[in-house]
This record gives structure tokens, C-alpha cells and sequence, in this order.
């Protein structure tokens, strides 16, 4: 009988070109690359953490494609679109531990009843490793950012355009414009 193993973290290290990659359920799950406006709307948000972070420090701001190492039963891994990092010292091995504050932003194939059962499944994730905030970016809704925390995991602070978002508790004293996600 031959027995399929599971993957692990150094098949993580492994994916081909560097690719962006989660390791879920024992599996490497290969994250497709997104569209222009999702991208820049990840990197804006990747931009405004970093001059917090260069302005306050207390944290990292980390972009796109950065690896989050956790010990969930069904989940290893992290990689979310921006995020914020408050764990150890950041050298070249993937980050221990989840992020503060993680930005998921919907790509084209984000939508539909599977989509929003994943999404919903992921931040309860988030939540069981320890983030303290998650983004869900909605580039085609009016409700543009939806912000989760533990105690409103499936009841979310709305953010729309003209508003000013924030992602307390996780990083004290950062707000975004949602507006700049617009242009």
C-alpha cells in the first residue's frame, strides 16, 4: 500500500519560483496572482503600514507574498496580501507566529458562495492563530473593507468610501483613507 504523505514547511520553501503559496489541510495550496487593481489596492495598504511602522516602529509592515508560520490543526500557513507583524526579529526564514493584522483582498475569483465560505473559513483561521484584525477588501462592493476582530468574527465594522479606516486594536494609531484604495 502506498501511503501519500503530507506536505510541510520545507515543501513550502520548495514552491516553484518563489510562488505564492499557503500550506492548508497537509497540502500546498498555490495562490493564483491577482489583477491590477487588487494588487495596487495591497500595495497602497502595504505603503501606508510601512510609514507607520518608519513614523511609529512597534511593528512590521510586510507586502504581499510574505510567509506566516502557524501550528493550526488543518493549517501551516499564512500569506496574506499586507500585513502587520508584531512577533521576533525578522530574518530570512518565513515569520513565526500570525500577523497582528492581515489584508486579504478579493482577486477575480473571490466571489460566489464557495469564495465567501473560504474567506469566512480563513479569517476564522486568522482569529485561531492569533491575529487580532483582518481586512476583507472588496474592490466591487460599496462596503469596501470589512474589518473583523475576534469578538465581531462574523459581524464586520464596515468601511466605505469618504470613510477613514482602522485596524485597532492591532495597529494602534494607523488609519487609512478608503479613498485611496479608489484611485
Amino acid at each position: 500500500m502506498i501511503t501519500k504523505q503530507r506536505a510541510n514547511i520545507d515543501d513550502l520553501r520548495r514552491v516553484p519560483n518563489r510562488g505564492k503559496a499557503e500550506l492548508v489541510d497537509g497540502k500546498i495550496k498555490l495562490v493564483s496572482p491577482t489583477g491590477g487593481l487588487p494588487a495596487r489596492a495591497g500595495g497602497k495598504i502595504h505603503a501606508s503600514l510601512l510609514r507607520h511602522e518608519e513614523e511609529h516602529g512597534n511593528g512590521y509592515a510586510l507586502p504581499d507574498n510574505a510567509g506566516f508560520i502557524v501550528n493550526l490543526p488543518h493549517r501551516q500557513s499564512f500569506s496574506p496580501d499586507a500585513a502587520w507583524y508584531t512577533g521576533p526579529t525578522i530574518d530570512m526564514s518565513f515569520l513565526s507566529g500570525a500577523p497582528a493584522f492581515a489584508v486579504e483582498v478579493r482577486s477575480e475569483g473571490d466571489y460566489g458562495p464557495l469564495a465567501e465560505r473560504e474567506i469566512a473559513a480563513k479569517i476564522a483561521d486568522y482569529f485561531a492563530a492569533g491575529t487580532l484584525v483582518v481586512w476583507d477588501v472588496d474592490l466591487l462592493s460599496p462596503d469596501l473593507i470589512r474589518k473583523f476582530t475576534p469578538d465581531r468574527s462574523t459581524d464586520a465594522v464596515i468601511f466605505r468610501a469618504g470613510d477613514i479606516a482602522d485596524a485597532e486594536p492591532a495597529v494602534p494609531g494607523w488609519r487609512l483613507t478608503v479613498d485611496t484604495l479608489l484611485k
